[in-house]
């Protein structure tokens, strides 16, 4: 089994109920609340920049210029691509991308983005390759499942052939290479990988139940100068 596989079903009880979570199971059958997803694409928008981030983090780590190069490469389509879909739901909601990138992080993005930022810069590139995973090969994974329970289309469509187009596919398909390569080649490391796999895969299920719940920051009372 390759490694890749391993930290999955390592982590199955994690990737189930990703899929049954009602913000996943909503989405795809069309009927989540617009409130939610709105609070998924404006977190997701801010995300997006720290997790393009990460990949041109790990590039300065790779000893090989293809991977450098890729990561480096993989960091610009994310900003200029990935996020266009983000940009296109917005205007839906007459958000500007200048609103977009206004919105303060909400407490569990900030957990996320934090959590990789400073896994690559700090740990070596396969604990980075193996922290990113969770994200890319999740959302095949669950655009799959959403694509088999939705019955006709609606306007989470675009979402879901988002995350199941052959480009997310081959983009998954190197980050899982990645993960498999460090694993082979630094078995030292399988350990602290496969922790900064789970704890990633529990900050995507967070995220979900993070935009399902319009999480905010609580209110922050005046104390009165006496």
């Amino acid at each position: 089994m390759r490694f890749s596989d391993h930290l999955v079903e390592t982590e199955s009880e994690l990737w189930t109920a990703q899929k049954s979570h009602p913000f996943v199971t909503e989405l795809a059958d069309g009927t989540l609340d617009e409130a939610a997803f709105r609070t998924w694409l404006e977190q997701d928008y801010r995300y997006l920049h720290d997790y393009a981030r990460t990949f041109a983090v790990l590039g300065t780590k790779a000893r090989q210029e293809e991977t450098m190069a890729h990561c480096f490469a993989v960091a610009g389509d994310i900003v200029d691509e990935e996020m266009d879909l983000h940009r296109e739901f917005a205007a839906d909601y007459g958000l500007t991308p200048q609103d977009l990138a206004g919105v303060e992080k909400v407490p569990t993005c900030v957990a996320y983005t934090n959590y990789l930022l400073r896994t690559a810069r700090e740990r070596p590139l396969g604990v980075g390759a193996a922290a990113i995973y969770p994200c890319g090969r999740g959302y095949l994974d669950i655009a799959e499942h959403m694509a088999e329970r939705s019955d006709g289309e609606h306007r989470y469509t675009p979402f879901i052939a988002k995350y199941t187009s052959d480009e997310f596919r081959e983009s998954v398909a190197w980050m899982t290479e990645l993960v498999d390569r460090c694993a082979e080649r630094h078995p030292s490391l399988r350990d602290e990988m496969a922790t900064a796999f789970r704890r990633c895969t529990q900050l995507e299920h967070a995220f979900w139940k993070m935009a399902y719940t319009e999480e905010a920051w609580p209110h922050e009372r005046r104390q009165e100068v006496v």
